[in-house]
């Protein structure tokens, strides 16, 4: 969102979406199980460190995850519209989301090692969502089924780059640290240096 850039370590105005897109070929069954090979075993990421969260009603996405990936059902959290449900406007295509987050631990958020996903936004770091267009809306605000169900599902490369890359956000990781440093150059102010003053 663009109301979060400059006030988080994830958002920004500079970066490269990853995605894949499927209309009517594949659907929650088959993405599901690819994002989670993606993420953890060519990217390496730790199972342990991976939490999802699945549109409040969608039993099917959370089922999912829990029994054909293996995702501890406590670590999948059900979240409601603002945050797990996607539509280009008030009008159109539109579904619920899964998003898949890394937890940066206890020591990143507000120190509550009980803490879950929904309550710390700095604990955990969202690294993909995969959004799945099953309905169209009317003026009404009825849902319909789209009589072909598609995927648009996003990925971060800055966000990757630095869970990869173990550094608390996406601008220290090595492709956007070098421009802070060169603006340090012009600016004559230290990165971090009003943070901890």
């Amino acid at each position: 969102l663009l109301d979060n850039v400059g006030r988080t370590a994830r958002h920004h105005t500079f970066f490269e979406m990853l995605g894949n897109f499927s209309f009517g070929d594949y659907f929650k069954e088959d993405v599901i199980p690819w994002a989670w090979e993606f993420l953890t075993v060519n990217m390496g990421l730790p199972k342990e460190k991976l939490w999802v969260s699945v549109f409040t009603t969608d039993d099917e996405a959370f089922a999912i995850w829990r029994d054909k990936v293996g995702v501890p059902a406590d670590r999948i959290v059900r979240l409601g519209e603002a945050d797990n449900f996607w539509a280009a406007g008030p009008t159109g295509p539109c579904g619920p989301c899964s998003e898949i987050y890394y937890d940066l631990g206890p020591e990143a958020g507000n120190g509550n090692p009980d803490c879950i996903l929904g309550e710390d936004d700095d604990r955990f770091f969202e690294v993909w969502n995969l959004v799945f267009m099953e309905f169209n809306r009317d003026e009404a605000g009825v849902l319909t089924p789209l009589p072909a169900k598609n995927i648009d599902t996003g990925m971060g490369l800055e966000r990757l780059a630095a869970v990869v890359q173990g550094v608390p956000n996406n601008f220290e990781t090595d492709m956007l640290f070098p421009v802070l440093k060169q603006l340090e150059g012009l600016t004559k102010v230290t990165y971090g240096a009003a943070a901890s003053s």
